[in-house]
């Protein structure tokens, strides 16, 4: 029965519309994360240079995650999470180690310093490197064409309007921190997509969140930092962080899992609209620049062209 409920989510998750909608919807998910983070910060009374309880805010929000996931997976599979053993659990922990604990030690480190709209399109090249690393990775499979490479170089060109006129937007020790991010979530899909053939796919989020969280507020509290909520309102955004973190990494672990890395991956590319129009709404930042503006353009352009289906051949 156990084997029989898995097969249906598996077949449930590998529907080409199905996996679009979903993989729209989870780097949504991801595109919010950025401003409700900033807000976070003020609600915590962070400072941009307290690195310690940046990464204190951090562990929590991914430990609270894995907690969520947990949760979820017993309540959807009726039955306790099966946990991965020997180089399977090894594999899922290391995954933490990268995917988590690595990837947002340099994401929230940049959203310190960058605003919602510059960050967010910077980070728009995970999207593309993903779809780079698959074409190295799984050849044939997953190839890039030519129709991919443009797409890929209209997203990077969207990076490189975005920088243009920066207004202040942010550092340049946050723009590296940023790339460095979003080469290590690249970087990270096909171990992902490796580990959830090795184990359940629940367990493989559960492990992901819960070391990397612990990592990074395990070297927060050695670094001195601390976590003082301003109200109501700090706790609440917390949560929210939390469901953000843990619905979008098990629907992404499921759609890695039973689909072409680049079907999914460009999706990513959504994250910089969300992060733009909320950054704007939650935190008063500009909407209307002209070089983000051009650069949305661009990297939605890109969303198109990198996904959009090949043209049969005629009969």
């Amino acid at each position: 029965m156990q084997t029989q409920n898995k097969s249906k989510l598996d077949a449930f998750f590998s529907i080409p519309a199905m996996a679009v909608v979903l993989a729209a919807f989870c780097n949504i998910l991801w595109g919010s994360a950025f401003p409700f983070i900033k807000m976070g910060y003020r609600l915590f009374a962070i400072d941009s240079a307290d690195t310690a309880s940046i990464l204190c805010f951090a562990g929590v929000r991914f430990m609270m995650s894995a907690a969520l996931v947990w949760v979820c997976g017993v309540v959807l599979q009726r039955r306790l999470i099966p946990m991965p053993k020997g180089k399977a659990l090894l594999s899922c922990c290391g995954l933490g180690l990268w995917q988590t604990a690595t990837q947002y030690f340099f994401y929230y480190t940049a959203v310190a310093t960058l605003t919602g709209a510059f960050g967010g399109i910077l980070n728009s090249v995970q999207s593309f490197l993903g779809v780079i690393v698959a074409h190295f990775l799984y050849g044939k499979a997953d190839r890039m064409t030519n129709r991919k490479a443009l797409g890929c170089a209209l997203g990077f060109g969207g990076v490189l309007v975005a920088t243009i006129g920066n207004y202040g937007s942010g550092d340049v020790k946050g723009s590296v921190s940023m790339i460095c991010a979003a080469l290590v979530f690249a970087l990270a899909g096909p171990w992902n997509k490796a580990a959830t053939k090795q184990a359940d796919s629940f367990a493989v989020c559960v492990l992901n969140l819960g070391t990397g969280g612990a990592v990074l507020l395990l070297l927060g509290k050695l670094m001195g930092g601390s976590l003082n909520p301003q109200g109501f309102a700090a706790v609440g955004v917390l949560l929210i962080l939390a469901f953000i973190s843990g619905a979008g990494y098990v629907l992404w672990a499921l759609l890695m899992k039973n689909n072409p890395v680049s079907r999914i991956s460009v999706f990513g590319l959504l994250i910089p609209v969300v992060n733009v129009l909320l950054s704007a709404v939650l935190n008063g930042e500009p909407l209307f620049e002209w070089n983000y503006l051009s650069a949305l353009a661009l990297v939605c352009a890109g969303i198109w062209l990198v996904n959009k289906p090949k043209k049969e051949a005629a009969v």
